[in-house]
């Protein structure tokens, strides 16, 4: 019999799970993370955390000290825990379809393990209809599958845990109930919703942020095409007129999610929906839009250009869909000299900030880290800030 203040979290070694785990076991729970990473299986175990969020190190330290939280890649430990949540990937392919095919298989070894008082929840990104897939699959085994995504910024999920509202939705009354009770142990508010309601909530969320982050970059491209100053323009246009607060900055829009998320809800419209891939087609072409306006303008084969930033968000280490990687690449790949710097992120190839100013001819803030806000970029230099993040001196 399994004990009910035990927690699985498959998944758990990553960006969702861990944060999620050490939020419960901080409030009485005793979790285990069990992943397939055995790096970070192996930190964790140490009280280290594989990755930067915020919060996160010291109570990683402090709940290992205490016994409450683990790591292991044993599937078949689940039958200690009443609550099993699911927060593995859900990526989209290279054409930008769901790839769901390692996430749904998951569950038909996963109810080789199941009871059926489990209460199975699944955060993860998920378009409509794969709930009653994955039902379908454990059902003869468990009926309490539940679906209460994750909404938390990557790098703030300790703090935004508790002050997001938490869907719940759930295939019965008990699913939700019991989801509900766990979730009100971290979260202040929770609302009660239908699986496809939730589902949808999850990818209109991300799907309307990256649709506004196209905007600006949008404006950007034209402001640039026409060689006015973008931030100037925005500036004005906010001052003094609440209307205009909101409009972002531009940059580099990608991560993990918000393309992933908005992808997904456009393969579930069939593709209909035309404004989700022409935010696609703005953001993820900023990049090549950047170094075709330097390669008009500059000889670059006698350049070194510098990419400060590689991270895909500001005071973070995570690369994945990182839109600053993906524009490195493509400037290697014309076989210009560049070099590159980043606060949090890792890499051998990587040297200091000050280095790269230094010695490179052009500068790109691909990543607006709090450090670059306050270099000084002499006159000489080409900088290229995508951010308005820093004036040049």
């Amino acid at each position: 019999m399994f004990k009910k203040k035990y927690v699985c979290i498959v998944g758990g070694a990553g960006h969702i799970g861990t944060p999620l785990g050490l939020a419960l076991c901080s409030k009485g729970y005793n979790v285990i993370l069990i992943d397939k990473h055995t790096e970070n299986i192996k930190k964790i175990n140490q009280g280290i955390m594989p990755f930067v969020e915020e919060g996160c190190a010291k109570l990683l330290r402090k709940m290992i000290k205490k016994k409450k939280i683990f790591a292991t890649n044993k599937l078949d430990i689940t039958k200690k825990c009443k609550y099993i949540i699911v927060c593995l990937g859900t990526p989209v392919d290279n054409k930008f379809n769901p790839n769901l095919k390692n996430f749904i298989s998951f569950f038909y070894n996963l109810r080789n393990h199941l009871k059926k008082n489990h209460i199975v929840i699944i955060r993860s990104s998920i378009y409509p209809g794969i709930c009653n897939k994955v039902f379908n699959i454990i059902k003869n085994h468990c009926k309490n599958l539940s679906y209460c995504p994750e909404r938390i910024a990557q790098g703030k999920s300790l703090i935004e845990l508790p002050q997001i509202s938490q869907i719940i939705s759930g295939k019965s009354v008990k699913a939700r109930l019991e989801s509900g009770k766990i979730f009100r142990k971290i979260c202040k508010k929770i609302i009660y919703t239908k699986i496809i309601e939730a589902e949808l909530i999850k990818l209109f969320s991300n799907a309307y942020r990256y649709i506004n982050f196209s905007i600006s970059n949008q404006f950007y491209l034209m402001c640039q095409n026409q060689g006015l100053d973008f931030y100037k323009i925005r500036n004005i246009m906010r001052d003094n007129y609440k209307r205009n607060t909101n409009i972002p900055t531009a940059g580099f829009t990608a991560g993990p999610c918000l393309l992933k998320d908005t992808m997904q809800l456009s393969s579930f419209y069939r593709h209909k929906f035309s404004l989700l891939s022409s935010a696609m087609s703005i953001n993820e072409g900023l990049p090549k839009f950047m170094f075709k306006k330097l390669n008009e303008k500059y000889n670059l084969k006698n350049k070194t250009i510098g990419i400060l930033g590689l991270s895909f968000k500001s005071e973070n280490d995570d690369i994945r869909d990182s839109l600053s990687i993906k524009l490195l690449k493509y400037i290697k790949s014309k076989k210009i000299k560049t070099l590159q710097s980043d606060e949090y992120y890792k890499d051998k190839n990587n040297i200091d900030k000050n280095t790269v100013v230094k010695k490179s001819d052009i500068i790109i803030i691909a990543t607006p880290h709090k450090a670059y806000k306050k270099m000084r970029i002499s006159k000489n230099k080409i900088l290229v800030d995508i951010w308005g993040l820093i004036e040049k001196k």
